[in-house]
């Protein structure tokens, strides 16, 4: 009885994930088309905001799902470059949750998906290939105050691994914007949407467990090289996570 519970709650947990963004999604449409419409990116990323962490108390009330928070006490600054490894699907959303006016990075698919582009870009989340434009966009709107989510690793942690190597485009970022780097710690009960599992299957484990931990920051150095920074991440971030792997 408890794991045909658990089956339920899970599946309507995502139902209603989908349900809320397909919504949001259908108003946010014909948005687009009003003029300045660009202007109202801070309201919209409150919204989102606001049912991330709707869902996330939805998931804690079903009991599909527990997060514990360490380090969060004091609110968190807005203009940084908040960085976290990625081993579920969901823990986006979470974080998303808490950081204060945040962007993502999108791929210019998803933007142009009408099932979550419309909220997307009108809440200025960026979309585009890797390169110079998209670090030259993403440092202003971080210097205009937003903040940046990044996973590095650019994909999830692939199974058997503590951590994939690091992507150095957030050191760049953080370098041209001269913004301080905020590291995430996040652990994950096994099993719980990794990368290889896809989202309807039930997990093995459940309630799951999350824990995100507000770890160190590196503040802006303009004798530290991108390259220098990326590798200093990668070791400690390897460290922590072997740590609690143990």
């Amino acid at each position: 009885m408890r794991r045909a519970y658990f089956a339920v709650a899970y599946y309507a947990s995502w139902g209603v994930f989908a349900g809320v963004s397909l919504l949001l999604n259908l108003v946010c449409l014909p948005l687009l088309l009003c003029p300045r419409c660009e202007t109202g990116g801070a309201r919209m990323r409150r919204v989102i905001r606001w049912l991330f962490d709707f869902w996330l108390g939805w998931m804690h009330a079903t009991g599909v799902v527990r997060v514990e928070w360490r380090g969060f006490e004091a609110p968190l600054a807005p203009g940084a470059v908040f960085i976290a490894n990625h081993p579920t699907l969901v823990d986006a959303t979470f974080i998303l949750a808490r950081l204060p006016d945040a962007i993502c990075i999108f791929k210019p698919v998803l933007l142009r998906n009408p099932a979550v582009g419309p909220a997307a870009i009108l809440a200025g989340y960026v979309g585009g290939v890797p390169g110079v434009d998209l670090v030259r966009e993403v440092s202003a709107k971080i210097g205009a105050g937003q903040s940046l989510l990044i996973f590095p690793e650019g994909t999830r942690t692939e199974a058997g691994r503590v951590l994939n190597p690091l992507r150095p485009g957030f050191a760049l970022i953080a370098s041209r914007a001269q913004a301080p780097v905020q590291l995430l710690c996040v652990r994950s009960s096994g099993g719980f949407v990794p990368r290889g599992r896809a989202w309807w299957r039930l997990p093995p484990v459940l309630p799951a467990t999350v824990e995100i931990t507000l770890d160190r920051r590196w503040e802006y150095d303009s004798a530290r090289s991108p390259t220098v920074l990326t590798e200093e991440v990668e070791r400690h971030l390897h460290a922590r996570l072997s740590e609690s792997a143990q």
